[in-house]
């Protein structure tokens, strides 16, 4: 193959990666519009119990991946203390994001859902040593600004509050530093370790915390709820949309990493925006067709200034740097962790 046509093949494959990720992160943004509606949903219907909603998802998570990790007979490469401390930052993200909706409106939720990204981009850079460039700050800065827009159309049109506004923002503040350590320390393990061995130790110990958490802190929610047909379904939902969710997040992280990932899920509040035009046929403001096309714009400039090198090859400081030396040393030395699941 000559330089020129190996030139036009890297060009092409390059544009591909780009797509790819762009195409993934829109999937896993509607799979989250779709779990933060049902969780919404569940909340108007009196189901106090956000560690319950998703302790199935983590379930369905251990089985599915679990077995086939059983059957390759597959040895643990991280140590699973690391995996607990993973799945400890998700289970609270996710208990803290599922309770605000019962304090404060889906609109403040979504507004302070966008704080992920910075947070995200202070944690790569402290553990991961990801260096921005100003194109992609320039594209990060328009995918917030497109976001901020549909915020402004939901609040004009809405008058949606909420019992403790104060409180349920500070719920989601938390949730979203939680989150942010929780991508940038997947997205580590994923990229030096693979997806398998990684969704299944998180759904594991997110399962066995969530039990712990259930019983100190939802058993007499949940002994108040009254089931109904309409809950049920409401729980399946999240379930299948948790799952689908979480399956997808270790490869959308491998290819593009978590910056990219979060700034793309800044478009799940325009993917409600679609679910409420087929379920309920609401009108649509126009702005949201200015603020997805902004944050579509802001996604490419990321994407295409994104470099390609290896950013965790060389990581220049924090915990994840030792961590990768520790691992590397000990495969080396031909002694793999054994602990099984």
């Amino acid at each position: 193959m000559s330089s020129d046509a190996h030139r036009r093949w890297w060009r092409r494959s390059e544009v591909w990666n780009v797509i790819s990720a762009l195409l993934l992160g829109q999937l896993a943004s509607f799979i989250l519009a779709l779990i933060n509606f049902t969780s919404s949903l569940s909340a108007n219907l009196g189901a106090n119990s956000p560690v319950t909603l998703g302790l199935f998802g983590y379930v369905a998570l251990t089985v599915v991946n679990g077995s086939i990790l059983l059957h390759q007979r597959h040895k643990l490469i991280i140590p699973w203390y690391w995996y607990t401390l993973l799945a400890f930052l998700d289970v609270q993200a996710n208990y803290l994001v599922n309770s605000a909706y019962y304090f404060t409106s889906s609109t403040s939720v979504a507004l302070l859902d966008s704080s992920s990204v910075a947070w995200v981009i202070l944690f790569t850079w402290i553990f991961l040593g990801t260096k921005y460039s100003l194109w992609q700050l320039f594209g990060v800065a328009l995918c917030v600004a497109g976001f901020c827009l549909v915020l402004v159309s939901d609040d004009e049109a809405s008058d949606e509050g909420g019992s403790n506004p104060l409180l349920g923002d500070i719920l989601v503040t938390g949730a979203e530093v939680f989150f942010a350590l929780s991508y940038v320390g997947e997205e580590f393990c994923v990229k030096n370790n693979g997806r398998l061995e990684v969704l299944t130790m998180l759904g594991l110990f997110g399962m066995l915390l969530s039990v712990i958490e259930i019983a100190i802190l939802e058993r007499k929610n949940l002994e108040a709820v009254t089931w109904s047909a309409e809950l049920i379904l409401t729980f399946v939902g999240y379930t299948v949309g948790f799952f689908m969710f979480y399956t997808l997040t270790p490869l959308i992280l491998q290819k593009s990493g978590a910056t990219l990932f979060n700034l793309s899920l800044l478009t799940a509040n325009m993917w409600v925006v679609v679910i409420r035009i087929f379920f309920y046929h609401e009108q649509v403001d126009w702005l949201y067709y200015v603020s997805f096309s902004i944050v579509g714009v802001g996604l490419c400039i990321y994407s295409k200034n994104e470099k390609n090198s290896d950013r965790l090859q060389k990581p220049e400081n924090g915990i994840f740097n030792t961590q990768y030396q520790l691992v590397h040393e000990q495969c080396t030395d031909s002694r793999v962790f054994t602990d099984k699941i």
